[in-house]
């Protein structure tokens, strides 16, 4: 009975969103997999009006996914996730209740499908938050590199925009990076019309991270002054962000340590085993 209600959900649900939702189907983000049956689930979630019921969530996701993806259509691809999201849900909950009917009525299936239903979910917004915390970590990792190059090129005679110019292209193999990515959208910006601040502020509030802020805040405060003041205000700039890259070097590398505890404890526990088995086979004799 609840086969034949999540197959009709479905049927129903794919008439009333069929040709509605097409220009969902231009997004790109990585990790969606269930793009092409999205339409009902998008549907489902303009009609639970999820904006009004639980605002703080709906905010929460869609920040983090314009982190990931960038501010433009970060609303769509936000409810391209959720509908992704729910998506696995009806086929879990389907698949089970499918187990169960299988099964001659045992409801294990069903609770099986049940309980991964609800975990799945959990574990994709738990790895949308790992790759925001990554990218972040990869930003932090760069920057006092990037900073480097931009305090030897002004403190050569170059101006700002120059010498970030210069940077992107000696950076060109490195695009895919988060970093010189938001970097080449702001040049881009800048190069179109925009003014430098307003580049630079958009710069600073896609990447969202507090250094990346304090960073673009120096730039824009000594920029126009120029010669030594403007360097001697990057180069303290730098001192504090090799500091803070040191400190997530230092805790990748606990981290690092940590995960081979286990390994270790297994190869010596076998090692134990390698040299007591003979010792004991003597023992029997």
């Amino acid at each position: 009975m609840l086969l034949v209600s999540l197959l009709g959900l479905w049927g129903s649900l794919y008439l009333k969103s069929k040709g509605r939702y097409e220009a969902y189907n231009g997004l790109v983000m990585e990790g969606i997999r269930l793009q092409k049956i999205a339409p009902p689930m998008l549907f489902l979630l303009e009609k639970l009006k999820l904006s009004q019921r639980v605002p703080f969530f709906l905010f929460k996701i869609q920040r983090t996914v314009q982190k990931l993806a960038g501010d433009r259509r970060g609303g769509d691809l936000a409810r391209l996730f959720l509908a992704e999201m729910l998506s696995y849900s009806w086929l879990l909950m389907t698949l089970g209740s499918l187990m169960t009917l299988l099964m001659g009525g045992d409801g294990s299936g069903l609770l099986l499908g049940g309980i991964l239903a609800v975990l799945l979910p959990a574990a994709l917004i738990n790895d949308l938050h790992r790759k925001v915390v990554r990218r972040e970590r990869e930003v932090l990792l760069e920057l006092p590199e990037f900073l480097n190059q931009l305090i030897l090129l002004v403190g050569a005679g170059s101006t700002v925009q120059q010498a970030i110019k210069h940077c992107l292209e000696r950076r060109k193999e490195e695009q895919s990076h988060p970093l010189y990515r938001e970097l080449l959208q702001m040049q881009r910006e800048w190069e179109s019309g925009d003014s430098f601040q307003h580049a630079m502020e958009g710069f600073s509030k896609r990447c969202g991270i507090q250094e990346v802020s304090v960073f673009t805040t120096a730039v824009l405060l000594n920029f126009r002054r120029g010669g030594n003041d403007f360097v001697l205000a990057l180069r303290d700039l730098s001192h504090s962000l090799w500091e803070k890259r040191k400190a997530v070097s230092k805790t990748l590398g606990e981290q690092a340590s940590s995960k081979l505890v286990f390994p270790m404890v297994l190869l010596f526990v076998v090692v134990i085993i390698l040299v007591g088995a003979p010792a004991f086979m003597i023992m029997d004799l």
